[in-house]
């Protein structure tokens, strides 16, 4: 938690760069974040946990030596073929997010292959609750991310581009370590494996965890479609702020992932469901009121006049959106700890109305920000209720 903390508070700090770009960059800056933001990190950080807790358990590591070499191959795979969708598509992206440099969506591209690698080695760490190194490489990021834009931005005056360039190296910083402490877990010999097996348990953890991910991160992406560059920004510069709630929670549900599967693994019995639900819900309540109360200082402090009016207004809609995603990431972490993959398909429908209404909202009322804050809040409180639903009954 502590690590998650500082380098959240480093991540945090590159947004004071808000003051010395235009509205407009700062608003591509917080686009292309989201767009590293988007890949599916949670789902592979908790595949690479699950195999590595359970191949801890049960004396298979030879086995899952072959699974991180072959997870290595298809993200980078992965990654390819995004990258020719990309250079495809190049012109339209560009204008369709009113990019003032190409090499901006290039750069993201580069954070994008680093948040791929970065998950899968770093749920090695977390799988073998190795939670020191997950920590500093976390911290890592945070150093490379705010040494490198402020560099870029006041030295050269690079925008956007500098400040996703310090998030791409952040991030490579973070997958370098991880990579170096898992190096005697993917360099042993490698044993054959039940590779439909692996599939049958990969694929409801995907899509599990990369429901809740999307919305976590997707409104964002959506509202750079239908917000002026004032307007984006002041959503950005609130939506920055209440992921801080995130920052502060989602370290007790990784380090609760890998301690239930392995004692589902060994038929062990454990409460700690209840305990880390309830850490979860007082920090998150207790960090929404600080934000409501002192959000208004910190908006006057980070950012330039223009924001504080509308982002203060903001920020109670957002935080309140933000506190069911708490509670729901913890008992979606538990479930899936568990094997208990019968809640994934709806997760799975109800992040695809997600996607269905939330644009149609924001065309409905144009301009209006607090409808999406209104309609995350919303889906937030369904997901909550549904996890409950498949948690807590006999």
């Amino acid at each position: 938690m502590t690590a998650n903390i500082v380098s959240g508070t480093l991540a945090w700090a590159v947004h004071l760069l808000a003051k010395k770009i235009p509205e407009a960059q700062y608003s591509i800056f917080v686009t292309m974040l989201m767009i590293t933001a988007c890949v599916p990190t949670l789902p592979l950080q908790m595949v690479f946990a699950q195999q590595t807790a359970k191949a801890i358990a049960t004396g298979t590591e030879r086995q899952l030596a072959g699974m991180i070499r072959l997870g290595w191959f298809w993200t980078f795979l992965f990654w390819s073929l995004i990258a020719v969708f990309v250079f495809a598509f190049e012109g339209p992206i560009i204008m369709h997010w009113k990019l003032s440099r190409p090499a901006t969506l290039w750069i993201a591209m580069g954070a994008m292959l680093m948040n791929l690698w970065m998950p899968v080695f770093s749920g090695v760490l977390q799988g073998r609750q190795d939670f020191f190194w997950l920590g500093w490489g976390n911290i890592a990021s945070g150093v490379g991310r705010i040494v490198v834009a402020v560099a870029l931005v006041l030295a050269f005056g690079m925008g956007a581009a500098g400040m996703i360039l310090g998030a791409f190296i952040g991030l490579g910083a973070w997958a370098a370590i991880a990579i170096w402490r898992s190096r005697d877990l993917w360099l042993l010999p490698e044993e054959p494996f039940d590779q439909m097996a692996l599939i049958r348990q990969i694929v409801p953890l995907m899509l599990g965890f990369g429901a809740v991910q999307f919305l976590m991160v997707s409104d964002t992406m959506y509202a750079k479609a239908f917000f002026s560059g004032n307007q984006m920004a002041c959503y950005a510069a609130a939506g920055t702020l209440s992921r801080g709630l995130l920052w502060v929670v989602l370290p007790l549900a990784a380090v609760m992932f890998p301690k239930i599967v392995h004692a589902t693994a060994t038929s062990e019995k454990s409460n700690l469901l209840w305990v880390v639900l309830l850490g979860t819900a007082v920090l998150s309540c207790g960090g929404a009121a600080a934000l409501c109360l002192f959000g208004p200082f910190v908006v006057k402090l980070v950012y330039t006049p223009q924001y504080v009016a509308e982002t203060t207004q903001l920020l109670p809609w957002y935080a309140a959106a933000v506190i069911p995603l708490t509670l729901a990431n913890v008992l979606v972490n538990d479930l899936m700890a568990r094997g208990r993959y019968k809640i994934v398909t709806p997760l799975v429908a109800l992040t695809a109305a997600y996607a269905f209404v939330l644009p149609a909202m924001l065309r409905h009322f144009p301009g209006h920000m607090e409808v999406a804050l209104q309609t995350l809040g919303a889906f937030s409180l369904v997901l909550l209720a549904i996890c409950c639903a498949f948690s807590f009954r006999k």
